[in-house]
């Protein structure tokens, strides 16, 4: 099989086959695969994995699939499984699309600057919570990712997907009041503030319970007073 370009990926035609054949493949170094859409019929089909690595690290959004037998045809990632544990590819689905109309796709979120956060550095934990995001656009035009600013954050203070500015020709779909990351206190600074909460509470209730007795010991009558009464 031809080595694939950044942006092209060779791949051969293949028959349906069953789970034995599908290991096979898997052990000879290839990844099966099922392209759609477009207004043809699917077609499974069978690309190494050192190619599919290589295209899907440098191509952008649209990837150029070649099967054999047929002219290039524009495709998007659809949906890709990987091994739980070695992380390879194991099964990936790609779309047929036309390069002039908009379609709709999930785009990873990525956070920039959480090392200058203010809440990080006092030892808040970055969370985040929103990882991707339905986005419409023409294939061409579909981002790698998403890169959402984190480096103003505070303890306690949240984003939310409206603070992400989308590229030209890209449209955010969602909620978009839907929180993408938050800093929260860590454990450690929580249970330091809570014994010290904790220890100016009993400091207060100690004084208050000596203050009584006090008045309590300054109200009470003396012999001479109990026998006047």
């Amino acid at each position: 099989m031809p080595e694939s370009s950044s942006s092209a990926l060779a791949a051969t035609p293949r028959e349906p086959s069953n789970s034995r054949a599908v290991r096979r493949l898997r052990r000879e170094g290839f990844v099966p695969g099922v392209v759609y859409g477009g207004g043809q019929e699917p077609v499974a089909f069978a690309v190494h994995e050192r190619d599919l690595r290589h295209t899907l690290a440098h191509a952008g959004a649209v990837i150029d699939l070649q099967l054999e037998g047929s002219t290039p045809s524009p495709v998007v990632l659809k949906d890709l499984v990987r091994h739980p544990v070695t992380g390879v590819t194991t099964h990936l689905d790609l779309l047929r699309v036309n390069l002039n109309e908009a379609i709709q796709t999930q785009v990873t979120i990525e956070l920039a600057g959480a090392d200058d956060a203010p809440g990080v550095k006092q030892g808040g934990i970055l969370e985040h919570i929103l990882r991707e995001v339905t986005v419409e656009a023409l294939p061409s035009d579909i981002p790698d990712a998403l890169v959402l600013d984190v480096s103003a954050l505070k303890v306690g203070a949240t984003v939310a997907l409206s603070a992400i500015v989308a590229p030209d020709g890209v449209t955010i779909l969602g909620d978009m009041d839907a929180p993408v990351a938050t800093i929260s206190a860590s454990r450690a600074s929580r249970a330091t503030g809570g014994d010290d909460e904790i220890e100016t509470e009993t400091e207060l209730v100690g004084e208050a319970e000596a203050d009584a007795d006090a008045a309590t010991e300054g109200d009470e009558p003396t012999a001479g007073e109990d026998a006047a009464a």
